[in-house]
């Protein structure tokens, strides 16, 4: 008989896998998700015409093969370069633009190419990051500051603390103490709501592994000696360094609508307004799913292979056989960050590009740092892509604050979260209230998976999940880890890949982070030409 595989959750890493399944092998996939919208966190919110995209989502990757994969799914815009230059596995390639390549101004299924922009808002002044040392940086910071840092900074690396195990111990190790209390910690308390000192390092390494005040400097000096280069050859570039991304011109749900809808054409099955409420097992195998539509319906499923990027809070409580004490013990101690995003619509933004010339600020995001407001960041769509608005003469902004679900930012109505953020971004010098002419409120549970409650035990829960042979956690929540786009889908890849070849050991997929070669071959492969498993 024919066989199946039924994927949790129709975000990347769920998506990811049943397209590999219809592209590789006879299995059929069918995908439950509980929502009506394709992307999980990568999906876009269309409000009067108007896109948000959750939390800002780069299409960028260290990944050759994720690379190739979304180019194969939206191909990239045809620009004034005939050539766009790619980073592979420390090789160049180029990438040619074809004159069959649409124009974006009339077609959709194109992949822009942005240039990346973000800067740091701190004592009401902007500062580019990373951080360069230019004169305007020095004078912004002012002549004493500025010693402090260096000194601290020479400090902290010869008398660098060991045991590294928080991650304000990481950050100061790399920053420096004076660095790290000037720019990290009131932002990193903002999306996580407890002190840097009561998070795991391990958040560090998943997220900002390679990048340090040096490796900043060191860029920006190569940036100064390599003008007119261009390019996205940017593979041996720290994440948070990267300077030219792809970006679906609708934004990044666009891409997902895209690769759902080709999983059906091809015979897979994408179910909206599903929740599965029990995981059936039978020794270390699971035999099947219940779970429940919206309108009430009770249906079970049955597959061979099961891909979970639900929760793993809610997947063990599904379990329906109970599982040993310890691990639902570390189970209902995990944490999870919520956010929210208010999105307004103005004519225009108080703070100008220039002084002189005016326009508005090239940004895709500004991080707020003012210790004196809630919000963390906030999204320029404009900058992301011209087509995310509705009325080119006006300005969508997104403002981001990260909560826990029924906390007060989290129970506050929607007018009254309108409100509260324009005051916000007025008393800081962003905006003029009377400019917003329109404002909405999206909220969005459990997007941060937390390095802190009873993280430190997670490794109870991944070797109970994994005797099950049939069973794979992928993408961020599945596997609650703090995963980028890319590494949610590399871990879809390396199950996919794992069960062609008929291993059902699972650690290459925990071993899919944000800062290593993400077991791709060393050796150039021709474009388009996959491994039938990935390298460990």
């Amino acid at each position: 008989m024919k066989k199946t595989a039924l994927m949790i959750g129709a975000g990347p890493a769920g998506l990811t896998a049943a397209y590999e399944f219809t592209k590789r092998t006879a299995i059929t996939p069918i995908v439950l998700e509980k929502s009506q919208a394709m992307g999980g966190l990568s999906r876009t919110v269309v409000y009067k015409n108007n896109r948000i995209d959750i939390g800002g989502h780069r299409f960028f990757s260290k990944s050759d093969r994720v690379m190739r994969w979304w180019m194969n799914v939206m191909p990239v815009e045809k620009t004034t370069d005939t050539t766009h230059s790619l980073g592979y596995q420390g090789q160049r390639y180029t990438l040619e633009t074809p004159d069959s390549i649409p124009d974006p101004a009339t077609h959709d299924r194109v992949l822009l190419v942005r240039q990346r922009r973000s800067r740091i808002y701190f004592i009401r002044k902007f500062f580019d990051y990373p951080l360069k040392l230019t004169t305007g940086t020095l004078s912004k910071l002012g002549l004493v500051r500025t010693a402090r840092i260096g000194v601290s900074y020479l400090r902290a690396r010869l008398m660098e603390i060991r045991p590294e195990t928080t991650l304000e111990q990481f950050l100061i190790n790399r920053f420096g103490r004076e660095l790290y209390k000037t720019f990290f910690k009131s932002y990193t308390e903002k999306v996580w709501g407890v002190p840097c000192n009561q998070i795991s390092a391990e958040w560090g390494a998943q997220r900002i592994k390679g990048l340090s005040l040096t490796k900043a400097v060191l860029h920006h000096v190569r940036k100064l000696v390599s003008v007119g280069r261009g390019g996205l050859s940017q593979k041996d570039t720290e994440t948070s360094l990267i300077e030219k991304f792809l970006y679906p011109k609708l934004g990044p749900g666009q891409l997902w609508e895209y690769v759902a809808a080709d999983v059906e054409a091809a015979g897979g099955e994408i179910l909206t307004g599903w929740t599965v409420e029990r995981v059936h097992v039978d020794a270390n195998c699971i035999t099947g799913i219940t779970a429940r539509h919206a309108n009430g319906e009770l249906r079970r499923f049955t597959a061979d292979y099961f891909l979970s990027t639900m929760p793993v809070k809610e997947l063990v409580r599904a379990i329906d056989q109970p599982p040993p004490a310890n691990v639902r013990e570390v189970s209902e101690g995990l944490i999870y960050r919520d956010f929210l995003t208010v999105g307004l619509l103005l004519d225009e933004l108080e703070l100008k590009e220039s002084p002189k010339a005016g326009g508005l600020l090239k940004d895709n995001w500004i991080y707020i740092q003012e210790p004196d407001v809630k919000v963390g960041r906030m999204q320029i769509f404009n900058n992301w892509s011209p087509y995310l608005v509705a009325d080119p003469t006006k300005v969508w902004v997104g403002l981001e604050y990260f909560c826990d679900e029924g906390d007060e930012l989290w129970r506050k109505s929607d007018d009254d979260m309108i409100a509260f953020a324009k005051d916000e971004m007025e008393r800081i010098g962003i905006i003029r209230a009377s400019n917003v002419r329109d404002a909405t409120v999206i909220r969005v549970e459990k997007t941060y998976p937390a390095y802190f409650g009873t993280y430190s035990r997670f490794k109870e829960i991944q070797n109970y999940i994994d005797q099950f042979e049939n069973l794979f956690l992928i993408g961020r929540n599945g596997m609650h880890k703090y995963n980028n786009q890319d590494h949610s889908m590399l871990t879809a890849m390396t199950a996919v890949d794992n069960i062609i070849a008929g291993v059902t050991d699972k650690e290459n997929i925990w071993a899919v982070n944000s800062e290593m070669e993400y077991h791709e071959e060393k050796e150039r492969r021709p474009v388009g030409k996959e491994p039938a498993v990935a390298m460990q």
